[in-house]
Order: structure tokens, then C-alpha cells, then sequence
């Protein structure tokens, strides 16, 4: 396993956010982290890469606890992209650049500026070489940052929203490019998500937060109708268009969740043919 945490638990305050989190990644696997607004998302995608410290459990990677690795090994390690990403006067060469930090020692080698010119190409970002990261709206923002992870050359990126900031044409492109990323290279991928059809067509596992613990852990069987209803509180119905899951909230479509299932039944077969 390259990632493998044991009974998490973490407080802000005196107040439990997570517990009893345990659950193993391995490489070549991306993993959505799921649930609604508030239940700690976020807070354990953190607790991953020591921005913030458990109160109790082990995460370890690539074999060593991560609370035993020096700030630099961890990034080396572990790349991570925030929702926010702070802005400056940096270039977007620059921006990106900073990521070979870790591993740049007295200077700047050929070796940091190829991988770095190699990620402008793999994103599709060459345009924003020379911007001005302040002045880049927020999809470009996100681009680069991503790019700045990937340069770390880390065994796994954790992503919070990643396609938050995006349009749909730029969402797809960045998701088909980390999937790509993770069979080339063999790396794993953790990020958070709300949107479950979009979690469905990229994750191959996916975790399910409630009540300060994982609901659920597994691939796509976990997926159900009754499980979604559980987690988000509210019906849904799982159909398929072209080979892809679709999950349907059933009170979006008829007001309050009642009624109507031939109706909705027949829109989901037209679809599919």
C-alpha cells in the first residue's frame, strides 16, 4: 500500500471532527472523498500530509509513518493542491517552478527545468508561462497549481476540489490528465469531491464521510441508491447513459421526491438508446 491510515482522529477545539478513520490506497488508484458540506472533507485530506496533526492514529506512507518524515521528505512524498490557492507576484513559470523546491539543492539544475517545462505541456498551460499568477482568473490559478504538485514528482497528490474553479470543457480535460497521470506514473490520487457523477466516471475507490467517521469505503458497488440516500439525505436514483453511471437526485425531479418513477424511468431509457 502507498498509503494506509489506522484509527484517525483529530479535534479543532476540543470538538471531534474525525474518528476512527482507518482505511489503504495503493498506487495507480484514485480515491474520492465524499459527503456533504461540513463533515470533514477537507480536514482529513490535511491531517494526510501533517498540515494539521491527529490527535491519535498512524498515516503512513510509502511504508514510514508520516510523522516521523522531515517537511521536505513529506513533500517529496506527497503533493498537495488546496481549494485557495494564494496569489503574488510570481509568474506562472515560477509558480510551477517552486514545486521542484524539495528537491533543488545549491541551484536550479536542467534536470528541474525540463520537468517543469514538461508539466506546462502535459496541462496545456504554455499560455500562462509569463502571466502574472494575480491576474489569472481562478480555473488558470487551479491549472497551475496542480502543475506545481505534479513537478514535486510525489508518489501521491491530494487534491481538495480540483474542478471547482473550472468550466466543464477545462474539468474534463484536467481530470482525463490525472487519470492519465496516475497510469503513467503509477502514483496515487486522493481528492475531494461533491459532485458524485463526476466521482463516479474519474475515482476508482471512494470514501464516504458521516458522523465524524467513514460511512463507507470501497469501488463503485458502494455506490447505491440507498447509500447516497444515507450519507446526503436525500433519494436519488442511480441509472446509466452510454456505459456511465448517473445519479439522479429524485426531488430535484419532481419536487419532493415521490411519484413519478415511470415517468423518470422512461426519460433515463430514452437516453441510453
Amino acid at each position: 500500500m502507498i498509503l494506509s491510515v489506522d484509527e484517525l482522529q483529530f479535534l479543532y477545539r476540543n470538538t471531534k471532527i474525525l474518528d476512527d478513520i482507518a482505511f489503504s490506497i495503493s498506487e495507480g488508484e484514485i480515491v474520492a472523498i465524499l459527503g456533504p458540506n461540513g463533515v470533514g472533507k477537507t480536514t482529513l485530506l490535511k491531517c494526510l500530509n501533517r498540515i494539521l496533526v491527529p490527535k491519535e492514529g498512524v498515516v503512513t506512507v510509502c511504508g514510514d509513518p508520516i510523522a516521523s518524515l522531515g517537511l521536505m521528505e513529506v513533500a517529496r512524498r506527497i503533493g498537495y493542491v488546496p481549494q485557495r490557492v494564494e496569489t503574488g507576484r510570481l509568474t506562472g513559470f515560477d509558480a510551477v517552478l517552486l514545486g521542484r523546491r524539495p528537491h533543488i539543492g545549491w541551484d536550479i539544475t536542467e534536470k528541474d527545468l525540463r520537468i517543469v517545462d514538461a508539466a506546462f505541456k502535459k496541462f496545456m498551460i504554455d499560455h500562462l508561462r509569463l502571466h502574472s499568477i494575480d491576474e489569472m482568473s481562478g480555473g488558470e490559478l487551479q491549472l497551475i497549481a496542480i502543475a506545481r504538485a505534479f513537478v514535486q514528482e510525489p508518489k501521491i497528490l491530494l487534491l481538495d476540489e480540483p474542478t471547482s474553479a473550472l468550466d466543464l470543457k477545462n474539468q474534463v480535460e484536467i481530470l482525463d490528465r490525472i487519470r492519465n497521470i496516475v497510469t503513467d506514473h503509477r502514483i496515487a490520487v486522493v481528492m475531494t469531491m461533491h459532485d458524485l457523477n463526476t466521482a463516479l466516471r474519474y475515482a476508482d475507490r471512494f470514501i464516504f464521510l458521516k458522523d465524524q467517521s467513514i460511512h463507507t469505503y470501497g469501488d463503485r458497488s458502494i455506490i447505491t441508491e440507498n447509500e447516497i440516500e444515507a450519507v446526503y439525505g436525500v433519494p436519488v436514483q442511480i441509472g446509466e447513459l452510454w456505459g456511465v453511471p448517473c445519479v439522479i437526485p429524485l426531488c430535484l425531479c419532481n419536487g419532493n421526491g415521490n411519484g413519478k418513477e415511470e415517468e423518470r424511468d422512461d426519460m433515463i431509457h430514452k437516453k441510453e438508446n
